[in-house]
C-alpha cells in the first residue's frame, strides 16, 4: 500500500493501513474520545465507511459504551484515545471485559520513544499498561517515512491478529499502543487512500468433545436420575443454538434447569416446554428437606444467587461438571469434580440425543416447589409495593424481543429473585464480570446503539445512575431513541441494608448507605431527556410511562421513589411468608 501521494504523513499512512485491516477482519464500530496525539487514528477511522464512528467526550463513558456494543454484537468494538491519563480511563471497562469475556480493541496513542521517561507533558508509561487485564498487548512500531513494504504488511497483519485475539474462543480485550511523532495532521487537505493490500485471514474452529468425553457424560447421567443443570451469567447474548441445546438437554434428561437471568435461559419460548427454574432464590432459602442432587452440570459463570451458590456448596456429594469452552475457571466454592473445555452447544446436542427420560418424583419435587413459590410470590408482589415490585413491574412492560440491561447491586438481585421464567424473548444484559456499579448506564446505551430496532430498558439504582450520569450525553448525540431508564431511587446503596453493619453501626448511613440526595430531573433536563417521577404505589403509572417512551420513541428516565428501609423490611417479610408457605408442603 502507498498513500504517500494523498497523505505523505507516515502516521496517517500507518493508521489508514491499520483501519483497512481491521475493517477487512470484520470491525464494524469504533468509539473515539477526542485528543491530539490520536489524530491519525481518528482521521483514518472517520474516513473509512466500513466502520461506524461514535465520538464521546468522556473516555470512561466511551469504554463502557463500547463494552455494551460488543456484548450485543458478540464482535470486537474498537476504542481510540490520546496519550496520558485518557488511556487509564479505559481501565475499569477493560477489567470488566477481561473477566466477562467481552471483545474490545484498545487503540491508545502515545508519545514517540524519545519523549518517554523524559518529563514530557502528558506522557506516562503506556506499554502494557493494562497488565494481565488484557489477552494481548503490543507496543506498535513507530511510523516512519519511506517505510519498507514489510512495515505496512506488519500493520495489516497486526490488525488481523488483534481482531482474532479479541474474538477467539476466549474473548476479551486486546491493547495496541501506537507511538506517533509530530506532525500528526496531514500537510494538505486530507484525502484518505485505503488500498486493497494483502490481508491475513485468521480462523478458528470449535472445541468438539471426544467420543470418550461424550460416553463418560452419558454414563454419568444414566447412573444418576437426580440431576440439576445450572446456568450462570453469559457475557452478552448467548447464541440461540446454545439456549435451545441446553433447554433440550433439560427436557431429554429430566434435569431441572436453574436459569440465572443473564444466562439466556430465563426467558424465551423454551420455558414453555423445558423444566426451567427461576424461583430458586426463594425456595432454596428454606430447603433443608430437599434431597440433594447427585449430579450438577454447570454452564456459564458463577450464578448471581447467593442461596443457589450456598446450596451447591453444601451439596458436597454431588458430582459437579462444569462445561465451558473458553477455559475460564468459575468455581469459587471449589466443588467442581470435572471441567470440560468443549463447545457447549455440541456437547448438549450429542448428550440430549442419548436420552428420552421422563422426570421422576425427585425432579417433580423441584418443579412443584418452583410452581408454589412462583404463585405465592406473584400474589405477594401484587399486594405489596417496594423497589423489587417496581422492578418486576418494569420487566413485565417489556415487549417480546426486547432488551433489558440490569444494574449491579440490587437491580440484578431483584430480577433474579422476583422476575420469573417467561415465554417472551427478553434479552438480558449486565456487567457481571467484575460486578461494578460504574459504567452501567453507558453499557446499556452501547447495547441500544448496537440494536436500534429493539427497545432497551435499563434498570438501575440511584448511586449507580449518579456514577455514570455523563453517559446520558450519548443518548441524543447518537440518536438512541429506543432507550427507557427505570431509576430505582431508594435513597442510597440499598444492598448494604442486607449486611450486619446496617443495624449495628451508628455511622451506617454516612459511611455505607451514602444517599445522593439529588434531584435527578435536573440531570435529565440538561441532557435533553424526558423525565417521569413515580411516587407511592403506582404500578399502572410505571407501566404506562415505559410503554409511552417505547411507543413514542422518546428517551425517558422514569424515577421510582421508594423508602429503602421499608423496601428491605418488606423483602424480608415476603421471604418469611414464602418460608411459611413452603413448610406447609414439606
Amino acid at each position: 500500500m502507498s498513500s504517500v501521494a494523498s497523505s505523505p504523513n507516515p502516521n496517517l499512512q500507518f493508521s489508514e493501513t491499520l483501519v483497512a485491516g481491521l475493517a477487512d477482519a470484520g470491525l464494524k464500530a469504533v468509539c473515539i474520545a477526542p485528543g491530539s496525539r490520536s489524530t491519525p487514528l481518528a482521521l483514518a477511522f472517520d474516513a473509512n465507511p466500513a466502520v461506524e464512528t461514535f465520538v464521546h467526550l468522556d473516555e470512561r463513558c466511551a469504554s463502557y459504551f463500547a463494552l455494551g456494543m460488543a456484548q450485543a454484537s458478540g464482535r470486537p468494538v474498537a476504542l481510540v484515545c490520546t496519550s496520558g491519563t485518557a488511556a487509564l480511563e479505559f481501565h475499569a471497562a477493560v477489567v470488566e471485559a477481561k473477566m466477562a469475556g467481552v471483545p474490545l480493541l484498545l487503540l491508545t496513542a502515545d508519545r514517540p520513544p524519545e519523549l518517554r521517561h523524559s518529563g514530557a507533558n502528558q506522557t506516562i508509561d503506556q506499554v502494557k499498561m493494562y497488565g494481565d487485564h488484557v489477552l494481548w498487548a503490543v507496543d506498535a512500531a513507530l511510523p516512519e517515512e519511506e517505510a519498507p513494504d514489510v512495515a505496512l504488511r506488519n500493520v495489516r497483519t497486526l490488525a488481523a491478529r488483534c481482531f482474532a485475539a479479541a474474538s477467539g474462543i476466549r474473548k476479551g480485550p486486546v491493547h495496541i499502543n501506537f507511538p506517533f511523532r509530530k506532525p500528526l495532521e496531514p500537510e494538505a487537505p486530507y484525502c484518505p487512500h485505503f488500498d486493497k493490500g494483502q490481508s491475513s485471514s485468521i480462523q478458528r474452529g470449535v472445541l468438539v468433545p471426544t467420543a470418550e468425553q461424550i460416553e463418560e457424560m452419558v454414563a454419568l447421567v444414566s447412573d444418576h436420575e437426580q440431576g440439576w443443570i445450572v446456568c450462570g451469567p453469559w457475557a452478552g447474548r448467548p447464541p440461540c443454538s446454545l439456549v435451545d441445546a441446553v433447554a433440550e438437554l433439560g427436557r431429554s434428561t429430566g434435569y431441572p434447569v436453574f436459569a440465572d437471568p443473564l444466562s439466556g435461559l430465563r426467558f424465551g419460548p423454551h420455558t414453555g416446554t423445558a423444566p426451567v427454574i427461576g424461583s430458586y432464590e426463594s425456595f432454596l432459602q428454606h430447603s433443608a428437606d430437599f434431597e440433594a442432587p447427585q449430579v450438577v452440570i454447570r454452564f456459564g459463570a458463577v450464578p448471581t444467587s447467593k442461596y443457589l451458590n450456598a446450596y451447591l456448596e453444601r451439596a458436597a456429594t454431588a458430582m459437579q461438571v462444569h462445561v465451558r469452552s473458553d477455559g475460564v475457571w468459575a468455581d469459587d466454592s471449589h466443588r467442581v469434580h470435572s471441567y470440560l473445555q468443549v463447545d457447549e452447544t455440541v456437547l448438549c446436542r450429542q448428550l440430549a440425543e442419548r436420552f428420552r427420560r421422563t422426570p421422576g418424583q425427585w425432579a417433580a419435587s423441584i418443579t412443584t416447589a418452583e410452581e408454589r413459590s412462583r404463585r405465592r410470590q406473584e400474589r405477594l408482589l401484587r399486594e405489596s409495593w417496594f423497589d423489587a415490585a417496581a422492578a418486576a413491574t418494569a420487566v413485565k412492560a417489556l415487549p417480546d424481543d426486547g432488551n433489558l440491561f440490569v444494574g449491579n447491586s440490587l437491580p440484578v438481585r431483584h430480577v433474579d429473585q422476583f422476575v420469573q421464567p417467561d415465554t417472551r424473548r427478553i434479552h438480558v444484559y449486565g456487567n457481571r464480570g467484575a460486578s461494578g456499579i460504574d459504567g452501567v448506564l453507558s453499557s446499556a446505551l452501547g447495547v441500544a446503539a448496537a440494536e436500534r430496532s429493539k427497545p432497551m430498558l435499563l434498570l438501575i439504582g440511584d448511586v449507580s445512575f449518579y456514577h455514570d450520569m455523563n453517559g446520558l450525553h450519548a443518548v441524543n448525540k447518537h440518536g438512541l431513541d429506543n432507550v427507557t431508564v427505570v431509576l430505582l431511587n431508594n435513597g442510597g446503596g440499598g444492598v448494604f441494608r442486607r449486611l450486619p453493619i446496617a443495624g449495628d453501626h451508628a455511622r451506617f448511613e454516612e459511611l455505607f448507605l451514602t444517599p445522593p440526595g439529588l434531584d435527578f430531573s435536573l440531570a435529565t433536563e440538561m441532557y435533553g431527556l424526558d423525565f417521569v417521577r413515580i411516587q407511592g404505589e403506582n404500578r399502572a403509572g410505571l407501566a404506562q410511562a415505559i410503554c409511552a417512551s417505547r411507543r413514542d420513541r422518546r428517551p425517558t428516565v422514569i424515577e421510582v421513589c421508594t423508602d429503602g428501609a421499608r423496601d428491605e423490611r418488606m423483602r424480608r417479610e415476603l421471604i418469611e411468608s414464602l418460608k411459611d408457605h413452603q413448610e406447609e408442603y414439606t
